[in-house]
């Protein structure tokens, strides 16, 4: 007989070597390990499918392996995390009901000092929305919400009086908005929104962190409102173009600072109204490229106390707009002998510097007369607005006063190296077929007329020994 002393070490052998709890598929089985845990365990579920509403209310951790399924079956919200300190991570989440009022979600977070880590979002009308969930960090999500219109839709993810929160490489498409309101110390970081109506929106959130997101493709990237010392910094912010169509909006920010992102193909690359609101406070806005937008910022005629340098101005159709008409006497368009690059500017630099030796004036007649009628941008590319510029520099005297003056230009643009990179964009392929077809379609339509010698004297007038201009 096996001596006693013996079974000590092969029972430490056989509990320790005991997998962790582990969920067979079924509508209970999930529930139920639940209800057996103990606070702090940590429970795997290896794939199945799963019934919401499922209730966490004790500190657990919740691993899932082979993405199981927990499916709302269309009706409420599907995962509810009812107490501090729950960890969420590997968990396909979908089929919310479809509630505005009832703010279905995938997952209801009121807990504080939780994790929602690495799963997918499908189907739900809203995403992840935090409810006095202090210290919580949302990362790793993919969510796409409701394929619905923009109203019906719910927001990808709300933070709702939710302070030191952490919002991390999410990828966001087709939401509503990904919102924060009334919370203190939120850090959003390497987020990819795309495809929906404000990437960020921002209200009553002080000394947050922006950084290094996509806001991609959305009616707004970003809306700041009611907030203190914001950091926006490192982004990429592209093609928004909806009604407003602003890279970001600044509404009654005070000592924002904005540095170092790409505003590039947004309708407008800043936006600033009334901001800031508070008379000793500073807007810093330093080394962006505001690059191919419509206009590349636009003010309100009462904004002021805003520092604008080292920034580059790229090919917009209109550099700076004040939207009603005015001027901007209290806006600072360079810093320290540092001013701005200016795509349109015509000066030199005799010195070597790489400072234009003579200022740069915005003082264009035609932008006048848009920021004061803006129907008129309908002719910004016509022989009309042209020709308004050039009598305005042929006859000094109806030339306007400029919007500002940057005595301090630079010479060369200075791309920042921390955004992310812009996603190629490929060609669907169902398009190629379209094209090809009419592709051959053109041809045979065109060779009859390619036989007769005169149609080729026609295509081809130049006398040989010539080349046509490319």
């Amino acid at each position: 007989m096996m001596k006693r002393w013996l079974l000590l070490p092969l029972l430490v052998l056989f509990v320790t070597g005991l997998p962790r709890p582990t969920a067979a598929a079924g509508a209970d089985a999930l529930p139920a390990l639940l209800a057996a845990a103990q606070p702090g365990e940590t429970i795997e579920i290896d794939g199945g499918i799963y019934q919401g509403l499922l209730v966490i209310d004790k500190p657990v951790t919740l691993i899932g392996r082979n993405w199981p399924v927990i499916d709302g079956g269309g009706t409420g919200s599907v995962v509810k995390l009812a107490a501090p300190g729950i960890h969420l991570e590997g968990f396909l989440i979908r089929n919310s009901g479809s509630s505005l009022d009832e703010e279905n979600s995938g997952v209801v977070v009121e807990g504080k000092n939780s994790t929602i880590a690495n799963n997918r979002l499908e189907e739900t009308l809203f995403g992840i929305y935090l409810r006095q969930a202090s210290g919580s960090v949302i990362r790793g999500n993919a969510i796409r919400s409701m394929d619905v219109d923009v109203p019906r839709r719910g927001d990808a993810i709300r933070v709702w009086y939710s302070d030191d929160v952490l919002l991390e490489n999410n990828r966001v498409e087709r939401g509503r908005d990904v919102v924060l309101w009334y919370s203190s110390r939120v850090a959003v970081r390497g987020n990819d929104v795309r495809s929906g109506r404000y990437g960020l929106h921002f209200m009553y959130c002080d000394d947050a962190i922006i950084e290094n997101n996509l806001l991609l493709d959305n009616s707004v990237g970003g809306f700041m409102m009611y907030s203190r010392r914001i950091i926006l910094r490192h982004n990429t912010i592209a093609g928004n173009r909806g009604p407003s169509g602003y890279g970001v909006g600044l509404k009654d920010m005070d000592d924002a600072t904005v540095v170092e992102n790409l505003f590039l193909d947004n309708r407008v690359g800043i936006y600033l109204d009334n901001s800031p609101r508070e008379v000793d406070s500073i807007g810093r806005i330093e080394g962006n490229v505001l690059g191919y937008n419509d206009i590349g910022v636009a003010l309100l005629p009462s904004v002021r106390h805003n520092r604008f340098t080292g920034n580059s101005f790229m090919e917009n159709h209109q550099q700076v707009a004040v939207e009603g008409g005015g001027a901007m006497p209290q806006n600072e368009w360079s810093v320290a002998g540092l001013g701005n690059y200016w795509s349109d500017y015509a000066g030199f630099d005799a010195g070597a510097d790489g400072l234009g030796d003579i200022p740069y004036r915005s003082d264009r007649l035609f932008e006048k007369l848009m920021d004061q009628l803006p129907p008129l941008r309908l002719f910004v590319f016509s022989p009309a607005a042209e020709a308004v510029d050039f009598a305005a520099k042929a006859f000094p005297f109806v030339r306007p006063q400029p919007k500002l003056i940057d005595e301090f230009p630079m010479m060369t643009p200075v791309v920042p190296v921390g955004p992310p990179p812009l996603p190629r964009r490929h060609t669907p392929a169902a398009v190629w077929p379209l094209f090809f077809l009419i592709l051959i379609s053109a041809g045979l339509v065109g060779w009859p007329w390619l036989r007769f010698p005169l149609r080729k004297q026609v295509l081809n007038p130049m006398p040989d020994g010539l080349e046509a201009l490319p």
